[in-house]
């Protein structure tokens, strides 16, 4: 392992994710992935060594193993292990997003949303955020609902937008509960329910969510 990612350190001296000239089976660019996983989130250790973690991805992520791809973006993006660089990071969700990683996919929406280092376009937002949402992404679900709710991308649909965001609050996203509650105090898209805007808001509540505490206590 020492010499691989010795002659790996030399091969991408400035960082780049260029393709390294080393091949390894997909077995081994698996076991590469998860013994970087292993470092980042499984060890009790306080600080991790992220210069390693790093280039077990980067070398895993170069052997086309999706997770790694994905988690070398993270990398980039956070500047864990590697000077932050977000160009890079959006490459490296896009490798995996196209292979189907849905965290991918919802972060390419996400990029396409806010306009970072791309040029900003709710419809491609719009089709990344429905390829995850689809997947059962809870972020991609709420965000996509959030289009819908504004005509984002695509034309205004309050229906529509009550459907993504019961999608992400049935796995507990504080936000869409949040924003449910808001359709139900003021009847967008669904029947003006007071009764049911303290349910929605009760629920957010309970998940930290400091507005609809707030909501609650007006209501």
């Amino acid at each position: 392992m020492g010499n691989l990612l010795t002659m790996h350190r030399e091969a991408i001296c400035n960082m780049s994710s260029t393709k390294s000239n080393i091949k390894i089976s997909k077995a081994k660019a698996k076991q590469l992935f998860q013994e970087g996983y292993e470092l980042a989130f499984e060890s009790k250790k306080k600080i991790k060594p992220w210069d390693k973690i790093f280039d077990l991805w980067n070398i895993a992520a170069n052997a086309e193993n999706t997770r790694a791809q994905f988690y070398l973006g993270t990398c980039y993006d956070l500047g864990k292990g590697v000077v932050k660089n977000l160009s890079e990071a959006f490459n490296w969700y896009m490798k995996a997003a196209q292979r189907g990683m849905m965290e991918a996919q919802y972060n390419i929406g996400f990029f396409y949303k806010e306009g970072e280092i791309v040029k900003q376009d709710f419809k491609k937002a719009v089709y990344w955020y429905s390829l995850a949402a689809k997947q059962g992404d809870i972020e991609a679900q709420r965000d996509l609902g959030y289009c819908f709710f504004y005509g984002e991308g695509l034309k205004q649909d309050h229906l529509k937008a009550i459907y993504w965001y019961k999608k992400a609050a049935k796995q507990g996203d504080d936000k869409a509960l949040y924003n449910l509650g808001l359709c139900y105090e003021f009847g967008d898209g669904v029947n003006q329910s007071i009764r049911w805007a303290k349910y929605y808001f009760n629920k957010a509540s309970k998940l930290g969510h400091r507005k609809a505490t707030n909501k609650l206590k007006k209501l």
